[in-house]
């Protein structure tokens, strides 16, 4: 999906105070209010609460989520409703999205106010991209899609049960209400899912009837005479959403292999977000022995001049990172994590001014990245630097160690995360509609309706049949002591540059790391210890009078791709036939089994954002990644890729 700055909403006050529009010469709501509206039309017009009662999720779509109204006003309803569905998921597209301060300072009716507030506090900076927000104990999900209702319904990967259609009148705004886009919410649209909107105009109805739409008038209130509202029924059966997966109920049971941070991101999404046992199966005597048992590593999003999959990939993934650390904060405390920032050293002869002209070409806020020259870097990290940098307002570190402890022995009340170390997993077999988990003798130690291996090389040796280009890369990391060095030599903020530096207490900074894939050796060097050294000194002036005392230390090997992209998803069927091998998400795949595994030097954030993935995919909730995103990281692509060689 091509990208493009984001403009946010212009929003005034009209001659009777309702919030308007004036790029579209429309308001906000309607002078009544916008409760009333929203439990008018789209709630009563879409049969809530009725229709989510004694289910496990709900999907509503909104095209056009404005200031909020429509999502507060469903929230609010299913809050209120003690026979509510088991989670309510809000996906939203809006062109031009609200800032914070729009968000907190809007006037709400009584019953709204305080979840305005609370997604106010939640608000993501307004970049291009799919915004997870969680409320209610992950129990209500908003997926926030930024940018062109056109480029992102294609994107969205949902089964949607309502949809709002909530955009300025289509005299004003015909982009969003073009017939094209009907059909592309067909594709959407699970079993008699309703569509609601408070539009009457004749193109709507019959753009809608045309979609497979069963549309029909109804009445509406304080300045329009009809609504229009409709429930999909198409004359021929809807083809599936490739990308979609089969549901796992609450009473299923998930396999994990491997108890590092790829294992325990997705048992923790199971668990929390969908309320999905697992067991989790690792090697191992203990959990993260593998590249996830640093005790410090840090995340940041990405700025790149073509902002493509690389740069919205980490992107994403560092904002489901930022969210993995909070969670760490309030659980552990700020010993084991911190989202107080991130600088990336550029070059010292880099120009700050050059630098700001790229942010500005891609329409990136501040609160996301602002360039610092070396002055106000300086400032920031309370040491000298020298170079200009960018400073990721929502970046950070954490302890990889403390996350994986965190997620597999610290949550057990949403569903049953059990782990079991000391159990290899030698073969999967399957029997029946389950997956059998075997032994090195053979012998059967569990049965799931899924299986997920997140255990880096050793899945594709696990999963037999499959053929992807994995590298090893052995990584050294190092730390020092630094009360004998003044504390204010160590940076207040975590660095990346030529490597990463994050003072994780008064005591130690972290540093590191290097990158070798000559060999896997799991013991420490001398000689990488002052390689270590020698980056951090280039990033750390002040260190050049001191010498070091090193204190601790880790060495690990990651698993990378070829393309530098994690592996993430259903697992193809090399064995199976596809119509057409060059896409890969026509691909056969192996029912049941994922995979999560290529984290590379970025598994934190990786980890985090590939969990949910999976686990969203077994759960049948709507994919928390735009579609272009999902098929990137997509197990299947190089076997693709060789068919689109070997086509053309």
């Amino acid at each position: 999906m091509n990208t493009r700055p984001l403009a946010a909403a212009r929003i005034e006050r009209d001659a009777e105070g309702v919030p308007f529009s004036p790029a579209f010469a429309g308001r906000y709501h309607p002078p009544g209010g916008a409760r009333s509206q929203a439990r008018h039309v789209f709630l009563a017009g879409s049969g809530l609460p009725e229709r989510w009662r004694g289910r496990d999720r709900f999907v509503v779509l909104e095209i056009g989520f404005g200031l909020g109204n429509n999502a507060l006003a469903t929230w609010q309803a299913w809050r209120e409703d003690p026979a509510r569905s088991g989670r309510l998921h809000i996906v939203a597209i809006e062109a031009h999205p609200p800032t914070r301060r729009d968000i907190a300072t809007t006037p709400r009716e009584a019953p709204l106010g305080p979840l305005a507030s609370e997604l106010a506090t939640a608000w993501p900076p307004l970049v291009p991209g799919l915004h997870r927000l969680a409320f209610d104990d992950e129990r209500v999900e908003m997926l926030l899609a930024f940018g062109d209702v056109a480029d992102w319904l294609p994107q969205i990967t949902a089964r949607v049960d309502a949809f709002f259609l909530d955009g300025f009148a289509p005299e004003t705004n015909p982009a969003m209400w073009e017939p094209r886009l009907f059909r592309a919410m067909a594709r959407l649209a699970a079993p008699d899912a309703t569509v609601a909107t408070w539009s009457a105009a004749p193109a709507v109805r019959d753009g809608l009837a045309a979609a497979g739409f069963e549309v029909r008038t109804a009445p509406g209130q304080r300045g329009h005479r009809d609504i229009t509202l409709g429930r999909y029924a198409p004359r021929a059966p809807t083809r599936p959403l490739l990308r979609a997966s089969g549901a796992i109920t609450a009473g299923g049971h998930v396999a994990i292999v491997g108890a590092g941070l790829a294992g325990s991101a997705t048992a923790w999404a199971l668990a929390h977000r969908h309320g999905i046992a697992s067991t989790v199966h690792d090697a191992a005597a203990d959990i993260a022995t593998g590249a996830s048992g640093g005790l410090a590593g840090v995340f940041h999003g990405v700025v790149h001049r073509a902002d493509g999959r690389h740069a919205r990939w980490h992107r994403a993934a560092a904002f489901n990172a930022r969210t993995a650390a909070a969670t760490l904060v309030t659980a552990i405390g700020d010993a084991a994590a911190a989202t107080c920032g991130l600088l990336r050293l550029g070059h010292r002869d880099a120009d700050p001014a050059a630098l700001q002209g790229l942010a500005t070409s891609l329409g990136l806020p501040a609160e996301y990245a602002r360039v610092v020259d070396a002055a106000e870097a300086s400032a920031i990290a309370g040491t000298r630097l020298d170079a200009p940098a960018w400073f990721f307002a929502g970046g950070g570190w954490l302890n990889p160690w403390a996350l994986v402890r965190h997620r597999l022995d610290g949550h057990r009340s949403a569903a049953a995360i059990d782990v079991r170390l000391s159990s290899p997993i030698a073969a999967l077999r399957r029997d029946g509609n389950r997956w059998a988990l075997l032994d090195a003798t053979g012998r059967i130690v569990d049965m799931a309706d899924a299986v997920v291996c997140a255990n880096a090389f050793s899945a594709a040796a696990l999963l037999c049949a499959v053929t992807w280009p994995l590298s090893r890369s052995r990584g050294q990391s190092s730390a020092i002591s630094l009360p004998g060095m003044g504390r204010a030599v160590a940076p207040r903020v975590p660095l990346a540059g030529a490597g990463y530096a994050v003072a994780t207490d008064a005591r130690t900074l972290w540093f590191g790391a290097t990158s070798s894939s000559a060999d896997d050796e799991p013991a420490q060097r001398e000689s990488d210890r002052r390689l270590n050294w020698q980056r951090l000194r280039s990033m750390l002036p002040a260190l050049d009078e001191f010498d070091p005392d090193f204190v601790d230390g880790r060495a690990g090997v990651r698993c990378t791709s070829a393309d530098r992209l994690p592996l993430i998803g259903a697992v193809p069927d090399e064995n199976g036939v596809s119509t057409r091998p060059e896409q890969s998400w026509h691909a056969p795949r192996r029912e049941g089994l994922f995979v999560v595994t290529a984290l590379g030097s970025r598994g934190i954030a990786s980890s985090a954002l590939g969990g949910a993935i999976v686990a969203a995919r077994i759960a049948g909730a709507p994919l928390p990644a735009e579609a272009d995103l999902i098929d990137a990281v997509d197990p299947a692509r190089f076997s693709s890729r060789l068919a689109r060689v070997r086509r053309a």
